[in-house]
């Protein structure tokens, strides 16, 4: 099957085998994650698209794929619209369009480990209109016809050390402990695989751009624990690690595991443990609490150590972006930069600190036009040259064994037009007024992501994302549950509240469709704020990432005094910071990238 046409084809009639009129193909695994494993990559397989959140539905004579707004141009791009209708979410969803589309009588395929139980009842509503009905298949057709599909990964275990982690397995699991019996319940399944990392304090190499390893995990209320994780992938450290009062088991005795629980108690989590999981329990006659992971929240609002960390990989990875820039300054002016060789040779900086251990996410290197597909992954079909008088947006990361970075900058390569500076100062605006917000304890994200839009706004512009997600202690570097994003869009979690600890990203954007991209995207740390005569308890941000902001693009008509200043006491900052790692040629470059705004 070479192509993406045969591909679709030979699913049909699979299909059609099964005595299936549809089926529902995710871009997920078993553990609801966001990145997944080359081997749970059916979307990509099927259809071409390589973005990190999509899905599709194919019919009989029809098929969809449905992104949202950060993939709008890149669907287009990778999926062949001879074969596939584009859908936008959240304009629509696949529950949607399935009872719109599938024909009365249609039995609609799904695989109930990749799905929620909300999906499934959504799903189920709306096929049940037209006299459609969802059915759970017991082994997913693509996989069937998906002839060299790989396999799970083998990477062994890692323990993560309690210096760094901060507080040891142990200690987090009895914090669980003390929380389940509050609820009445004897355990809690814990099936998302950065919750089981930060749990165990473990880490794995299984999912690309997550230390994370493929595993299904029960926390029960005395304090021990059942992991279930294939053999091969303990060494002796590991088990040594994890001690006596946690059980381990080969991970595909999970299910049968589950059904051994008759009578039990169990929290499961809606949002991230799949349908399977819930109809396992419901089948063994356990009494389900549909309560969030208990892993989630504590992971979300980092420690001291988890912070320290945090704050040495970002001084580290400040400036290999730093030394980045400077030979970007240097050699991009000239021609001969590609898309392809900038990125790499970012990649080279990070990899010279001798303390990468793999990128947060694939870097989007974007010039010119390419900057505005939001979430751009540069491809030789595609590798575009950075050329004169245009921008190049860079949004990178990495993934240290003391914290997870992530890092956006627009560099105008030759002369800007009075556009891009209009609009990179705008989004400059908006990530100040985000950066330097003041709020009341139980603020929620989304009451907060109006501030970075309302200069874009004032102009009629928008961007289609979320202004910020969370971040990881050397874990995913999207992370929930809190976000900075529209109550109610693409991006869930917007109203989660804000508690001190939490790590988010700041980042703004603008993007002209065939033109240019800008985003200015730095991480923050929620934290108390004190403000003389506060009648409530008051939160703030500090700004964790450091790295120079293109003076170039930077109308300094429309900076407000206050704006001026923060702009010049940011890059004192990260002169302090990255200055003393500097030498030759990029400290002279970086010294005057770093120097107060004039005029």
């Amino acid at each position: 099957m070479s192509t993406h046409a045969d591909r679709l084809s030979a699913l049909r009639e699979e299909l059609a085998r099964r005595r299936l009129d549809g089926f529902v193909v995710p871009l997920t695994d078993e553990h609801m994650s966001e990145y997944v494993g080359a081997y749970a990559q059916r979307l990509a397989w099927l259809t071409g698209f390589e973005g990190s959140a999509g899905s599709a539905v194919v019919l009989p004579a029809e098929a969809a794929i449905f992104v949202d707004g950060r993939y709008t141009l890149q669907v287009r791009e990778q999926v062949d619209g001879s074969n596939w209708s584009y859908q936008s979410v959240p304009q629509t969803s696949v529950a949607q369009w399935l009872g719109a589309h599938a024909k009365e009588g249609a039995r609609i395929g799904y695989d109930p480990w990749l799905h929620t139980r909300g999906w499934v009842a959504q799903a189920t509503a709306a096929l049940k209109a037209k006299g459609a009905t969802l059915v759970a298949v017991e082994t997913n057709p693509v996989d069937a016809v998906w002839p060299d599909k790989p396999l799970p990964s083998a990477a062994r275990l890692v323990v993560q050390p309690n210096e760094l982690a901060g507080r040891s397995s142990a200690e987090k699991r009895a914090e669980m402990a003390d929380w389940l019996v509050s609820q009445g319940a004897d355990a809690a399944v814990l099936s998302a695989l950065d919750s089981i990392a930060w749990t165990f304090n473990v880490r794995g190499a299984d999912v690309d751009r997550t230390p994370v390893a493929l595993a299904y995990a029960l926390v029960a209320a005395d304090g021990t624990a059942d992991l279930f994780v294939a053999p091969d992938k303990l060494t002796d450290e590991v088990r040594q690690h994890l001690g006596n009062a946690v059980r381990l088991h080969p991970r595909d005795a999970f299910a049968d595991h589950l059904a051994g629980l008759s009578g039990k108690t169990i929290v499961a989590d809606p949002e991230r443990a799949v349908a399977a999981i819930f109809g396992a329990l419901d089948r063994a006659g356990a009494r389900i609490l549909p309560l969030r992971d208990p892993a989630v929240l504590p992971k979300a609002i980092k420690n001291a150590a988890e912070l320290g960390g945090h704050r040495a990989a970002q001084a580290r990875d400040g400036a290999a972006l730093a030394r980045f820039l400077h030979w970007l300054s240097v050699e991009a002016p000239g021609g001969g930069v590609t898309e392809i060789s900038a990125q790499n040779r970012l990649l080279a900086f990070r990899e010279e600190t001798g303390a990468l251990r793999d990128l947060s996410f694939d870097t989007i290197s974007g010039a010119g036009p390419n900057g505005a597909v939001v979430h751009y992954r540069v491809s030789e079909e595609s590798n575009r040259p950075l050329e004169p008088n245009s921008l190049y947006l860079v949004d990178s990361g990495g993934q240290y064994q003391d914290g997870t970075t992530d890092v956006t900058r627009t560099v105008a390569i030759g002369t800007p037009t009075a556009e891009m500076r209009d609009r990179f100062t705008r989004v400059l605006k908006g990530h100040i007024a985000l950066a330097t917000a003041v709020f009341p304890e139980g603020t929620r994200g989304g009451q907060l992501d109006t501030l970075a839009r309302q200069f874009l706004w004032a102009a009629g512009l928008d961007y289609a994302h979320g202004t910020g997600h969370g971040v990881g202690a050397f874990l995913a570097v999207h992370e929930g549950p809190q976000r900075i994003a529209p109550v109610g869009g693409a991006f869930v979690g917007g109203d989660e509240p804000l508690r001190a600890g939490m790590i988010l990203s700041n980042e703004p954007g603008y993007y002209k469709t065939g033109e240019y991209g800008i985003r200015i995207e730095n991480l923050v740390l929620v934290e108390p704020r004190e403000v003389p005569g506060a009648e409530r308890k008051l939160l703030g941000f500090e700004t964790l990432t450091f790295a120079p902001i293109d003076r170039a693009l930077i109308d300094l008509a429309l900076l407000t005094p206050a704006e001026r200043a923060w702009v010049d006491a940011y890059h004192a900052k990260v002169a302090a910071i990255v200055g003393p790692q500097l030498s030759g040629e990029a400290a002279l470059w970086f010294s005057r990238a770093v120097a107060p705004l004039e005029g």
